[in-house]
């Protein structure tokens, strides 16, 4: 791999920076202790400090080479070091020479050791000591440290002498660390020499293998602590898993165990290859390119990729846009490449490294390699393959050459006999994908043994992430390698595309198993009367539902496609692959009916029902929607969620069955009124008569049976104390959100207010429930995102919303005299999204539906209630819906006599308003 020029002397010129610090001593005759001189020092090597990290920028944006970059800054920092020493011996400290006990050596360890230093990186340093600290030593010492704190440097430092090193290093696998990669800086050379033998002596040699255990159980545990994950949509850098932190402990253990200087040097020891070993350096200098990056545009230490970088760095590495791809998800999607490239050279190094530590000792603890007694049994009826040490490995390195329907048969195996790999057989694969070709893609027994793989009782996605980790599972379908590593640019997705992909499969593994019966009863029951065939076409519908993600066009049209193309050679009959296809096509579609329409008007569950058309469909995409939903990433899911699923289910059975009619409804509605009569046995027959008839049937229908009791005794209680106004409120922890129920008068500015209040509070509104009793009142349910994790903390949070509110409807203060907050909400700023606004007479028979889409922001909902409101509409319901940054939003409305909306005219002036409410900077780039 061939690397820029380090242009070291462009960086920094040391002789003229000495020779001006040199002219600061002369007036004083050489005295630099005066603080005005210090002073002066600092400002010059500051200003070098800045510039020269400018200049260093400018070569990164030219080259975009990061581990050049990290050595131009490791330059500048070894330069600027050596000048403020020499500056403090010759013209601070000066006078009596330091005898041979006080001289020391400087010595960067840890990152900066490497010559790997970053932007933002601390500054780790070891003053070396032949023997104790003395009062000079301490004092020199402390000089270099204020300057290099002064100019605003992180700087990690220690002061020990040769034999507290290796004591301390023998103790301690940090401080090992951070001296495996000490380097020398400035002073006694001799010293650090000494140092260095030392530590191959007394260290390297009589513990290389407990490092390696060490090192191995703290990357495992650092893979914990970011979600054992490298396909998150905002990574860590450094320390995520497929990061930088992984190459490094490949460095480091490679040091240790095979003793080499340079990562170079594995090529030679049989580790890698040297395609691999250059894959090894490429995936280096990528990661560091977008740390160094990353800090530059942050201004500081920031190794998190969070979206609001994301779009600059793309255009800093010169990423253009492509149809279906954007510049940055076409960067992110390199990245997760690299990631994932990092975690093929991780396992190709434990697969080295198990052979070399088995040479000599029964094994590693800590699960990376297990006792060695080369215990080899094979596989009855398949002579390729080979137990060893109780996982699947190939018994020689030709059995996919030999028959590569092998590369499938591996993992079918591994399913079949409940085993790991062992690293060499996963190596192998990876080095053999160049023999997947068309003939094996649509071999038989091959589909058929992906099938089983895929539809496997006992844990289809490990054997799908291990096909997707070596490659072979893009290779095998070449649409799903597309999408590896895809990242879509949004704050809803979580997860890469494949990674999504996968734990959709795993969702339904689980569900099938009974394991998530509590969140998902609905589901569960269905999966435990599916036929061998519904399982099929489940299954092939998660791993294909967003295949045709980061295409120009829908990618639900063009993934229907892509199933229709590919489920034939899987196996699938012609009934079987239509369903697939119309899943596949429609895998959005309950989600969206569920959370953005009515579900108790009927044209709603009609429209639905014609999309459907059949129970055992329903049925199928309830099951898909839960497990897609819960694939997004944590929290996504929610009991809220779930409910109005179940109820556009329930309707639409009925309603598919012959069901629901105008009598089976009536059937229902009284049922639920004499449910709530029953369980209000306690309230005197005349309050329960007069309770149940205050409720319209939507209400009946929508609310569970549970909330419709808590708001008897809320709405009682209010009624009793003649309140006009009321609040009450409850923490939702499995939801992540808090509810606030408000009982006032109704008038078509309620909602708008109190959406008002909210966003003035700093709530984010993700749900509303609105209902009006008989008797005029509103009984309005908002539910706002969470923010304290305690619920005493929670509720306090809530009252003091609850308070705002009440000052607002009670006339005690005015909206425009409430400062809106706005916090967490800076990442949206990164997201661009084209407002569309849409009046809607075909989806309900009585409203005209408003569907709003656009960028999300604390106070939207306020801003487009209160222009409902201007516009003379009197809102019946408000369907509040985000995914991450896009907010889609849906209201029922009349006029204010109760009709439609039927003038084009006003159609017109209602979108208008609306578009400028979601994008309030239109006209400004307009006059522009």
């Amino acid at each position: 791999m061939r690397h820029p020029a380090l242009k070291l002397a462009e960086v920094i010129d040391a002789d003229t920076l000495r020779d001006k610090l040199t002219a600061l001593t002369h007036e004083r005759d050489g005295d630099g202790s005066d603080p005005a001189i210090r002073m002066q020092v600092l400002a010059i090597l500051k200003a070098e400090l800045t510039a020269g990290r400018k200049r260093i920028e400018t070569m990164l944006l030219e080259d975009r080479s990061g581990t050049a970059c990290t050595r131009r800054l490791s330059h500048q920092m070894d330069e600027i070091i050596r000048l403020i020493h020499d500056f403090a011996i010759a013209h601070v400290y000066r006078g009596a020479n330091l005898s041979r006990g006080e001289k020391m050596a400087i010595v960067a360890t840890g990152g900066y050791g490497r010559d790997a230093l970053a932007p933002g990186s601390d500054v780790d340093l070891l003053f070396l000591l032949p023997h104790k600290q003395t009062a000079r030593i301490e004092q020199i010492v402390e000089y270099i440290l204020y300057i290099l704190w002064d100019l605003g440097l992180k700087v990690g430092h220690a002061t020990r002498n040769i034999n507290e090193c290796i004591r301390l290093a023998k103790s301690d696998v940090t401080i090992a660390t951070a001296m495996l990669e000490a380097r020398f800086i400035w002073g006694e050379r001799p010293l650090f020499d000494t140092l260095e033998q030392r530590f191959v002596d007394d260290v390297e040699k009589a513990g290389g293998r407990d490092f390696t255990t060490a090192k191995m159980a703290e990357r495992d545990s650092r893979h914990e602590r970011h979600d054992n994950s490298r396909y998150k949509v905002e990574p860590n850098i450094k320390d995520g898993k497929g990061g930088l932190r992984d190459l490094q402990t490949l460095y480091w253990i490679g040091k240790f165990v095979y003793r080499v200087d340079h990562s170079r040097q594995l090529v030679g020891k049989g580790v890698f290859t040297q395609r691999e070993y250059n894959q090894f350096q490429r995936c280096d200098d990528f990661l560091w390119a977008v740390r160094c990056h990353l800090h530059f545009v942050a201004g500081k230490a920031e190794d998190r990729l969070g979206f609001d970088f994301q779009p600059e760095i793309a255009e800093r590495l010169d990423y253009q846009s492509k149809p279906g791809l954007s510049g940055v998800e076409r960067f992110m999607k390199h990245y997760f490449l690299v990631a994932k490239q990092v975690g093929d050279l991780t396992r190709i190094f434990c697969a080295a490294l198990e052979l070399e530590q088995a040479k000599t000792a029964p094994g590693l603890a800590a699960g990376l390699v297990r006792p060695f007694t080369r215990r080899r049994k094979a596989v009855k009826g398949y002579p390729d393959f080979v137990i060893e040490n109780g996982r699947l490995n190939v018994a020689d390195a030709d059995v996919f050459e030999r028959d590569n329907l092998n590369l499938i048969r591996l993992f079918w195996l591994g399913d079949r006999e409940e085993l790991e790999y062992h690293p060499d057989a996963l190596s192998l694969v990876t080095r053999s994908l160049k023999l997947v070709d068309r003939d094996l893609r649509r071999n038989p027994d091959g589909n058929e043994m992906f099938m089983a793989i895929l539809t496997s009782r006992r844990d289809p996605e490990i054997q799908l992430r291990r096909m997707n980790e070596t490659g072979l599972l893009g290779r095998l379908i070449q649409d799903f390698r597309k999408v590896v590593a895809m990242m879509q640019f949004n704050m809803y997705h979580h997860f890469t595309v494949d990674e999504h992909l996968l734990r959709c499969i795993a969702n339904l593994a689980e569900i099938e198993k009974g394991h998530l019966a509590d969140e998902h009863p609905y589901a569960t029951d269905f999966c435990k009367d599916l036929s061998d065939t519904q399982r099929r076409i489940l299954y092939v519908a998660l791993l294909l539902h967003d295949i045709a993600k980061g295409r120009p066009e829908d990618h639900s049209i063009a993934g229907a496609r892509v199933a229709k193309r590919l489920c034939p050679h899987m196996g699938l009959t012609k009934s079987e692959t239509a369903t697939v296809a119309w899943l596949v096509r429609e895998h959005l579609t309950m989600s969206m009916v569920a959370q953005s329409r009515d579900l108790n008007d009927r044209k709603t569950i009609e429209d639905f029902a014609d999309t459907v058309q059949s129970v055992d469909r329903l049925k199928l995409l309830l099951i898909l929607t839960v497990c897609d939903i819960r694939g997004v990433g944590p929290g996504v899911w929610n009991a809220w969620k779930g409910q109005l699923i179940r109820q556009l289910h329930t309707e639409t059975e009925l309603l598919l069955t012959g069901g629901f009619s105008g009598a089976s409804r009536a059937t229902r509605i009284e049922a639920a009124r004499q449910g709530l009569k029953e369980s209000l046995a306690e309230w005197p027959q005349d309050d329960r008569e007069a309770y149940v008839e205050l409720h319209y049937p939507a209400y009946l229908l929508a609310v569970d049976h549970e909330a419709q009791l808590r708001h008897a005794d809320f709405i009682r209680n209010a009624t009793r104390s003649g309140e006009q106004l009321a609040l009450d409120y409850r923490t939702l922890a499995f939801e992540g959100m808090t509810e606030i129920t408000v009982l006032a008068f109704d008038h078509p500015r309620l909602l708008s207010i109190i959406a008002a209040a909210c966003a003035a509070s700093g709530a984010n509104i993700v749900d509303a429930q609105i209902f009006t009793t008989t008797d005029g009142r509103a009984l309005d349910t908002i539910r706002i995102a969470r923010e304290f994790d305690a619920d005493e903390d929670e509720l306090r949070r809530a009252r003091a919303i609850g308070r705002t509110i009440a000052a607002v409807l009670k006339g005690e203060a005015h909206i425009p005299q409430l400062k809106k907050r706005s916090k967490g909400r800076r990442k949206v700023r990164a997201f661009s999204i084209q407002p569309e606004v849409s009046v809607d007479n075909s989806l309900s028979n009585e409203f005209s539906v408003i569907a709003v889409e656009g960028l999300d922001r604390t106070g939207l909902l306020s801003d487009l209630t209160h222009a409902l409101s201007d516009l003379n509409l009197d809102i019946a319901s408000a369907h509040i819906t985000t995914f991450g940054e896009r907010v889609v939003d849906t209201f029922y409305v009349t006029d204010l006599t109760g009709a439609q909306i039927e003038s084009p005219a006003r159609q017109k002036r209602i979108v208008e308003r609306l578009c400028g409410i979601l994008d309030p900077d239109a006209d400004e780039r307009a006059a522009a």
